[in-house]
């Protein structure tokens, strides 16, 4: 058996599990700036996971407020200016990249040469930060150590 794998709770509709937990926390109020309604229309997803789990780089079709809860993140932010270098998926994924930062340079340089031309912001999120994400802004999450968060999407 493989010991060193890492399971990673991305994405994850807990609070609808889990409806006692709902009372542990308060809905951003930017939640409900939107145009539709967040009760029928937005997601609280939540992301748990150890030191090292990553989000590849993506963008959400929802604005998204990311709460941090417990650890800390890395994200690097891009914007939608930047697709045409971040080489998105075709298909159902084509709002995911191609590329992983983290790649071997010399693998990004021959097979995503544009990517080197990306500009990008670096953000740390840290227990008790809130981050906004527009729709349709590229990103990539690393978790610098045990992490819990919270994401609330809304239209």
């Amino acid at each position: 058996k493989n010991k060193n794998k890492t399971g990673y709770l991305a994405q994850h509709l807990l609070f609808e599990q889990i409806k006692c937990f709902n009372s542990d926390f308060d809905l951003p109020d930017f939640v409900h700036v939107g145009n539709k309604d967040f009760e029928t229309n937005g997601d609280i997803n939540c992301w748990f996971g150890p030191k090292g789990t990553i989000t590849p780089i993506h963008y959400d079709p929802k604005h998204n407020i990311l709460t941090q809860v417990i650890g800390y993140k890395y994200l690097r932010i891009y914007s939608p200016k930047e697709c045409i270098n971040l080489y998105p998926r075709d298909g159902i994924l084509h709002n995911t990249s191609l590329v992983d930062p983290e790649m071997d340079k010399e693998i990004i340089n021959k097979q995503y040469p544009k990517f080197n031309d990306t500009k990008y912001f670096d953000v740390l999120l840290e227990p008790g930060d809130a981050l906004y994400l527009p729709p349709k802004w590229w990103h990539y999450v690393k978790s610098l150590s045990i992490s819990f968060s919270i994401s609330f999407w809304f239209e």
